[in-house]
């Protein structure tokens, strides 16, 4: 068989057929949408504007956010439009680009995520050599890393799902174009780039987890033989949150993407893909704004100015 794919377009998911649910979904998601836009820009512009959280840290907090903006606006908006004009359709052409865009910055976000627990690791467990590890030049190493990263793994993954031949049905249960949703409508049987590259994403998957526990591991050990409170306070203030949010990120991506496939659709399926697509950059400002201590001051400075004003 030759490898051409004879589909044009996809179908997505239909939340409903009923006019009123399709545009509850519609209010939903856009209330959701918004929430995450407010919060992410929330972050950029007080670590941009305050001088105090001009420190590495806070530059990977406001990387994360920029990229949770481009993450959750590769696939709701999508959605809601759908929703609205009730065309489920989406381009060959543009489900390639969502696909890609998807685990760029997924990618992207799990390499950052890696980086700020090192980030951590050397500000607790090597305070006065910090400012020489983690200096400026590193900072934007890391993130170019990071950005390099998860471009190589939206080439790789884009292009082995769209090395197989979709010549059958062209519509598939979910509300983006992801990876299993689209092997589940493919003509071919056998899949060995796709199998390969997650193979591939896998191991670096389990590579970076390894190196985020024993990171962590450290981190507690060294936070709890600290003799001040204060010190043991203001270190959990700034790790739990990051640690909450590679929680979320990291399990909700791998129950997705490393149970067994079924080969009947779930309202199960569906709620995992909204966790790891619309949750983590929504509740990520949540988490760090109330959890960590500086950020909350920087809020209540910010807050103070305005209402002065």
């Amino acid at each position: 068989m030759t490898n051409i794919s004879t589909v044009t377009e996809f179908i997505l998911l239909v939340f409903s057929d009923i006019q009123e649910l399709q545009l509850l979904h519609a209010t939903l998601f856009l209330l959701v949408y918004l929430a995450a836009l407010l919060g992410n820009l929330l972050i950029i512009a007080v670590t941009t504007l305050d001088q105090r959280l001009h420190t590495p840290m806070y530059f990977f907090l406001k990387n994360l956010s920029f990229i949770d903006l481009c993450y959750i606006s590769t696939a709701v908006p999508k959605s809601i439009v759908n929703s609205l004009t009730s065309d489920n359709s989406i381009s060959f052409l543009g489900c390639v680009s969502q696909l890609f865009l998807m685990v760029l910055f997924a990618g992207s976000e799990f390499f950052l995520l890696t980086a700020m627990s090192y980030d951590r690791y050397a500000a607790i467990c090597s305070p006065l050599r910090y400012e020489l590890i983690v200096n400026k030049i590193a900072c934007v190493c890391i993130l170019a890393a990071s950005w390099l990263s998860g471009g190589l793994f939206g080439i790789l993954f884009t292009a082995s799902t769209f090395s197989v031949t979709f010549c059958g049905p062209n519509a598939f249960q979910q509300f983006f174009c992801d990876i299993p949703a689209l092997l589940k409508i493919s003509c071919s049987e056998v899949h060995i780039a796709i199998d390969v590259s997650v193979a591939a994403g896998v191991c670096v998957y389990v590579i970076c987890f390894i190196y985020i526990t024993l990171s962590y591991v450290f981190i507690f050990s060294a936070v709890l033989r600290m003799p001040s409170s204060e010190g043991r306070t203001k270190a959990f203030s700034t790790c739990l949150p990051h640690l909450t949010v590679i929680i979320i990120f990291l399990v909700t991506g791998a129950f997705a993407y490393l149970r067994p496939p079924s080969d009947s659709p779930s309202a199960l399926d569906l709620l995992v893909s909204m966790f790891y697509t619309v949750v983590p950059p929504t509740v990520n400002p949540l988490i760090y704004s109330l959890r960590n201590r500086d950020l909350k001051a920087a809020l209540g400075r910010g807050a103070s100015v305005i209402s002065k004003k």
